[in-house]
């Protein structure tokens, strides 16, 4: 029988009602939830900072208590990885509010990817750099396989994988094992397009106007069949739409290109195939999957120093000059210049306008320093007393306040078999979940050819959204950015026209970093990673953009010439 499988959650502050909603909304046989990124370790390790007994997401909690009667009434089993950094006390904390509310839940939990202890010793540490918060290795799968198959009505992780919460009751289901390669890398897919939540039914969509109903999207289930094909859907009556086009966009997501390594399989992105199988139903063929690689991607975060900023509006004429001149008063009255001084200009101003705001530009002063005094009293004060002694006009958004931590993110790797993956079972057996017992190196796949171009006829000079999607998000430093179209031409065009060089010249932000093109012939889609462009991770909010979210829509706004014969009907001009 075909095992239904949801998503409640994308992140650790998603829909706080998408649990009871995918309950009570259709039939499930396994409910996720996926509460962890980069950002969040980061946070859960000031929280742990705290109060030791914490340092998992609390959301999950207060969920469970309103749910967790609901989901054994009706056997859904829930696994998610709200454990975070201590998997251990939340699920302490959920037998807990199981005895209160006189439920008889069995409750297991993953553990074993928190490497902080051991950072030193495995090389995490560098000399002149911030010692790490925190370091998790992602884990696979297994270990939750190990306590659905033991009874768990809840499981609960640290930091798995992201489709590991899928993929593990999938395998639990079937009887998966290690050597099903296309299997699992069938489940890893799905898994990718539904752990981001309402992305996969029409959040952060390109084509959102073309969606009926978006003001409260469903959420999505996968449908997973014995081979590891599968169907995204989701409940019936919910808002969204889930179609070919949507589950693309997730498909393009935060990969870095043909090949979608994990600590199981190595899931062949590039195999996928896409086909409609009705309303609000995507089928997933195809996907063929590989040993994974011998190590284990470390997620590392620090606590870098101290963060401050000053938005100055500068409003009607002379932009320019009033930002120049506000630049000089600054830095001269700096007493001692951060270890980091940035200003951008945006050019939000029109000419003319018909509005206050419509004629004013912004521009933003970042500070960093590892002295909190630095970007704290020895700057916050000095935007406030220029107010009678600048440029026309003078205004700040707000006045700065006290320096803020920021952090950085470090991606590192580790040997799977230095790496404890322990899976302690309702009953408290603690079982050693052993490594992959065969792996690939990672390797890039043979490059596809571009298609042949052919002739399209004459060209006008038009958004690139006018017949491409984009989706966008942040890889640590790096932004991963996927471009597809709807049709065979359109994707001859794309594949020909939107090289390297062109997205360097679209975005001149990118302009002097290194940037990799993946082709992806069935999706019709071009994946670029762009490395650095993020700085060192989201929490460094090293631009306005710090996860890169609104990268692929910037591109689609930019100009390019295309193909009249290409664009859509009523889009010709």
């Amino acid at each position: 029988m075909t095992v239904r499988i949801g998503n409640c959650s994308g992140f650790y502050g998603d829909r706080f009602d998408a649990m009871s909603e995918m309950l009570e909304g259709g039939e499930l046989d396994y409910l996720t939830g996926d509460y962890l990124a980069e950002l969040t370790m980061l946070i859960l390790g000031r929280d742990r900072m705290k109060n030791p007994e914490r340092g998992y997401a609390k959301t999950f909690l207060r969920q469970a208590e309103q749910c967790l009667g609901t989901a054994l009434d009706k056997r859904v089993k829930i696994v998610a990885n709200a454990g975070g950094l201590n998997p251990a006390g939340l699920a302490e904390a959920l037998r807990e509010v199981a005895r209160r509310l006189g439920l008889d839940a069995r409750i297991a939990h993953v553990e074993g990817d928190d490497l902080i202890a051991r950072a030193d010793e495995l090389g995490f540490v560098d000399a002149g750099q911030p010692a790490p918060l925190t370091a998790n290795a992602y884990l696979g799968a297994w270990g939750i396989v190990e306590c659905l198959g033991a009874g768990a009505d809840v499981v609960v992780t640290g930091r798995v994988t992201d489709a590991s919460v899928i993929v593990g009751p999938a395998a639990a289901h079937y009887g998966w094992k290690r050597e099903d390669v296309d299997q699992l890398a069938g489940a890893v897919v799905a898994g990718h397009v539904i752990e981001c939540g309402a992305q996969a039914t029409g959040g952060n969509f390109s084509f959102f106007t073309e969606i009926a109903d978006l003001s409260r999207p469903g959420f999505p289930i996968a449908e997973i069949e014995p081979d590891g094909s599968s169907v995204i859907t989701k409940h019936p009556g919910t808002g969204g739409l889930v179609s070919v086009d949507t589950v693309t966009a997730q498909l393009l997501y935060e990969i870095t290109g043909g090949r979608y390594a994990g600590p199981d399989v190595t899931a062949r992105i590039d195999t996928a195939v896409l086909s409609a199988d009705g309303p609000d139903r995507v089928r997933i063929s195809g996907v063929r999957g590989e040993a994974p690689p011998p190590t284990l991607k470390v997620s590392l975060n620090s606590l870098a120093g101290f963060r401050n900023e000053a938005v100055f509006v500068l409003t009607g004429l002379d932009i320019d000059a009033k930002a120049d001149l506000v630049r000089r008063q600054v830095e001269a009255g700096l007493a001692q210049r951060p270890a980091d001084l940035d200003w951008t200009l945006a050019r939000t101003d029109h000419a003319d306008a018909d509005t206050e705001e419509a004629a004013s530009a912004l521009l933003r002063c970042v500070v960093r320093d590892p002295d909190p005094n630095v970007v704290g009293r020895q700057f916050s004060s000095i935007p406030v007393e220029l107010a009678l002694s600048s440029y026309p006009g003078f205004t700040l958004t707000a006045p700065p306040g006290a320096g803020q931590p920021y952090g950085v993110f470090t991606p590192g790797y580790v040997d799977a078999a230095e790496v404890p993956h322990v899976a302690v079972l309702p009953d408290g057996t603690r079982v050693v979940i052993a490594p992959a017992p065969v792996t690939r190196a990672l390797e890039d796949p043979s490059a596809p050819a571009a298609p042949a171009l052919g002739e399209f006829g004459p060209t006008v000079r038009v958004p690139l959204g006018r017949v491409a999607g984009a989706r966008s998000g942040d890889k640590g430093g790096n932004a991963n950015l996927g471009v597809w179209v709807r049709t065979d031409e359109q994707w001859a065009w794309l594949a020909n026209t939107l090289t390297v060089d062109a997205v360097r010249e679209l975005l001149p932000e990118a302009a002097s970093l290194t940037v990799t093109r993946s082709l992806l012939p069935h999706l019709r889609a071009v994946n670029f990673v762009i490395e650095g462009i993020l700085g060192r991770g989201v929490a460094s909010q090293a631009r306005f953009d710090p996860q890169a979210k609104g990268l692929g829509e910037w591109l689609r706004s930019r100009h390019v010439d295309i193909p009249e014969s290409l664009l859509p009907k009523g889009h010709s001009a």
